[in-house]
């Protein structure tokens, strides 16, 4: 960890906080919510010893990257974020290299799957972790159909008012606010009843997952306590407006290679509809160059944090064929 090295890279009008480490072909690894670079901090270790440059952002809106007011969440659309890391690759990939790896999760594999539909020229190869390929449905704006499938209770809708759930994370804390989330293992939707948070106290003793240790959540703690979550929020706050941009990528398909990897714990894997598009087919059509899907068992939503070795392995096999 003391060897990573951090930067300041201004790229698309903002300035990008950049922890980076070894020479080589360069994997940029794109982060979620609630994460940071911070990660990533296995796998940038790992990638480096085995002759690759490990570059991981603090994505628009996180951490220390600067430049962008968190107060317009139309300033967070995936091709606002797709034009920041375009402008990333042009800077840390090495002269002659077009094309870079790239491995995304959570959030960061949404801006992953439209890197490659918006900029497919600039990577080589992709490995997501957690959030499957999602098609634009022109007939349902993604609030509308999340909020008639699972009510005003879910976690994105709760996520929509500006402010309003910000407010319930200050009286919880921030830290219990990282704890609950980073820790939380139910296969299954996330429900944020007004008041009741993940239904904690925040007196309840904090007992962390064997994965994160208090180094860790300190970590988090702190620039979260420093930025605040809007930023991250405002990835949410903009779906129905990405949806409205992309009409023109209607039917598109993701044509990179595609390794794609999730815990069987994941609310991911468990949402409506997430297994038969894995299994009948969607996906590979959807992803046609789609070589592998892993599913890890007993393994929640932070998988590269979880399970750091496995996944380790898991993005070098796929590399390492290109």
């Amino acid at each position: 960890m003391d060897k990573i090295q951090h930067k300041m890279v201004p790229v698309n009008g903002i300035d990008m906080h950049v922890a980076e480490l070894g020479k080589g072909p360069t994997v940029l690894l794109i982060h979620g919510f609630p994460e940071l670079w911070y990660a990533w901090r296995h796998q940038i270790v790992f990638l480096a010893t085995q002759g690759y440059h490990a570059v991981a952002p603090d994505l628009r809106g996180y951490g220390d990257t600067t430049g962008v007011a968190t107060s317009d969440a139309t300033k967070f659309t995936t091709l606002q974020v797709v034009g920041d890391l375009v402008a990333l690759i042009d800077v840390v990939a090495a002269p002659g290299e077009e094309k870079v790896f790239v491995v995304g999760h959570d959030w960061g594999a949404i801006i992953t799957w439209a890197l490659c539909l918006y900029r497919p020229d600039k990577v080589k190869a992709l490995v997501n972790m957690s959030v499957l390929f999602t098609p634009r449905n022109p007939k349902f704006k993604p609030l509308d159909a999340l909020r008639a499938l699972y009510g005003n209770d879910y976690y994105v809708i709760r996520f929509q008012e500006p402010g309003e759930i910000e407010g319930e994370f200050e009286v919880w804390g921030t830290e219990r606010v990282l704890y609950d989330m980073l820790s939380y293992r139910t296969p299954g939707p996330i429900f944020l009843p007004k008041g009741i948070g993940f239904g904690n106290s925040p007196n309840d003793p904090i007992v962390l997952p064997s994965w994160l240790t208090k180094e860790d959540l300190a970590y988090y703690t702190s620039k979260f306590e420093k930025t605040g979550f809007t930023g991250g929020l405002n990835y949410y706050r903009a779906l129905n407006t990405n949806w409205e941009l992309t009409a023109p990528w209607t039917g598109a398909k993701v044509k990179v290679p595609v390794k794609f990897i999730v815990g069987d714990l994941d609310l991911t894997y468990n949402a409506f509809g997430a297994k038969d598009y894995i299994e009948k087919g969607g996906f590979k059509k959807d992803v046609p160059l789609l070589e592998d899907v892993v599913i890890l068992k007993g393994v929640g939503h932070f998988l590269q944090e979880e399970k750091p070795d496995e996944i380790n392995h898991h993005i070098l096999n796929f590399i390492k064929q290109f």
